[in-house]
């Protein structure tokens, strides 16, 4: 099998436009969450939300792009120019015939479909768009990837609610260890802070109206982010052969279905995957210092997750560091995975742990190190990070030092 190695990275986030403004987020313990700036946002229950402010794509694309790019779409077109121009790949010739594009996405396009129905039903208007269709569909944003750069192997988009970046990222990992692709684009963004991606969620009673505090006894529930996280993988001769700065290696990938309930996340599913994800990149349990973990910032999760990694690690459990970054950036749903790939990077290479932030009290269910509310310096030799979503699916990719 081919070792698979990270040769490129980009990101559009609240946090940052780029990997370098995230990381140095994430060290300094900086949230994004604030109030919400779009058409009828006084309307909702909650109105805060890590929203990528100050976005001008205009300057960014062609006017032909953007009458195809919804939101979500340009969030990971921009974040895969960074990747790439990091990489150094050039896609022209052989290499495009054996390389491809796998994101993950929850929602697509959900801001066009949130503005076409108002258009519809609201203004009762007779036309819309006729770009709609391509705009809203999941797999835009993989098409517009393969289209930018000449990607001509595989192409697809993963759907898998929260875990979708995680699957992505693994079903890239496979291709080309088995051989089947030489590098290829993934990761995943999302786009949901319209106000029906937002009313959709309330309905769940699932999102804090205050802040997030993943594993802290006073926490009062998800909160919703955007934006994508783009990564180019590579076959790692391929990679050292031309002379790449390998960010780090892709060690293994698990991924499990609870087939419990569609809602409530399963122990079990969550440990299995974790366990599988470890024996894929033939990782002893005292070889991981970090996990980057799912904490969402709900009871159910939290908890859940919390008895996963003790019963995964047994004794261990203890000394690994586990935070939550989705405490500064939000939930990104579908792009989430991708954007916290970036935070094991940064404990890889740079030796820092992100935090926890707005931990302020205990909960004895979570009695982990959590890494609370300040960044902690520390040598990594490998990580995991999890994702557990809707449905029961459970996805984990291991990562090494490079």
């Amino acid at each position: 099998m081919n070792r698979v190695a990270i040769t490129g990275a980009g990101t559009v986030n609240a946090l940052g436009g780029d990997v370098a403004s995230t990381c140095e987020a994430l060290r300094e313990g900086r949230c994004a969450i604030g109030p919400l700036a779009f058409r009828d946002a006084d309307r909702l229950s909650v109105r805060i939300g890590a929203q990528v402010h100050g976005w001008a794509p205009q300057g960014r694309f062609t006017p032909r792009q953007l009458s195809l790019y919804d939101r979500y779409t340009q969030f990971a077109v921009d974040a895969a120019r960074q990747a790439v121009a990091q990489s150094g790949l050039d896609f022209r010739g052989d290499l495009g015939l054996r390389a491809g594009v796998v994101l993950g996405t929850a929602g697509g396009g959900v801001a066009t479909g949130d503005d076409s129905y108002r258009a519809v039903y609201q203004d009762r208007r007779n036309k819309v768009h006729p770009f709609v269709v391509p705009r809203l569909m999941h797999n835009a944003a993989a098409a517009h990837l393969g289209i930018e750069w000449g990607l001509r192997g595989p192409g697809l988009t993963v759907s898998t609610a929260c875990a979708s970046s995680n699957h992505a990222m693994g079903l890239a990992f496979q291709m080309i260890r088995s051989g089947a692709a030489t590098a290829m684009l993934t990761g995943g963004a999302d786009a949901m802070l319209c106000f029906g991606g937002v009313k959709a969620w309330e309905a769940l009673r699932v999102m804090s109206d205050e802040a997030c505090r993943p594993f802290s006894a006073n926490r009062s529930g998800m909160v919703m982010g955007e934006g994508a996280g783009i990564l180019v993988f590579e076959d790692w001769d391929h990679a050292r052969a031309r002379g790449a700065d390998i960010l780090a290696e892709v060690a293994g990938f698990a991924m499990t279905s609870d087939a419990g309930d569609i809602v409530l996340p399963s122990q079990d599913g969550a440990q299995r995957a974790i366990a599988g994800a470890l024996r894929d990149a033939r990782l002893n349990p005292e070889e991981i210092g970090y996990i980057n973990a799912h904490g969402s910032a709900t009871l159910a999760n939290d908890r859940t997750e919390c008895a996963a990694i003790s019963q995964a690690f047994g004794a261990l459990a203890g000394r690994l560091m586990v935070s939550s970054t989705k405490s500064m950036h939000g939930h990104l749903i579908g792009g989430t995975g991708a954007v916290e790939a970036l935070a094991c990077l940064m404990a890889l290479r740079q030796g820092v742990i992100a935090p926890t932030i707005g931990y302020q009290q205990p909960d004895p269910d979570c009695a982990l190190d959590v890494v609370p509310n300040t960044a902690r310096q520390a040598k990594v030799a490998a990580a995991l990070s999890n994702a557990f979503g809707f449905g029961g699916v459970n996805a984990v990719i291991a990562f090494r030092k490079a």
